[in-house]
């Protein structure tokens, strides 16, 4: 009977590197705004893994103890920029970033 290999640090390491890649790539590309901050949000997340695997991999909490403070800091991020959003839409009617790129003073 085979084993199934265990899984690695590196294996965490490269998830979280893609998910990082991956929400840097849409934050460039992309000019909608919620789709911008959504993937600032899977950025988050890919640093979250990693905390967390290199954590475990060290066998102590530190990582995921920072890891809560990442989250905090996620959720206060997600919910000023969803009034930040709802704020720019109902002035412009649009979520396009370049409606917003010129600055008028």
């Amino acid at each position: 009977m085979e084993t199934i290999d265990a899984i690695t640090l590196n294996h965490y390491l490269l998830t979280g590197a893609a998910l990082f890649t991956l929400g840097m790539i849409g934050f460039v590309a992309r000019r909608n705004l919620i789709v911008i901050f959504l993937c600032t949000e899977m950025m988050f997340q890919g640093i979250v893994l990693t905390l967390v695997a290199f954590s475990r991999y060290h066998g102590n909490f530190d990582g995921q103890a920072f890891v809560i403070f990442v989250l905090t800091i996620a959720a206060a991020e997600a919910a000023l920029a969803l009034g930040l959003v709802v704020y720019l839409y109902r002035r412009k009617n649009t979520l396009d970033a370049e409606a917003w790129s010129d600055m008028k003073g």
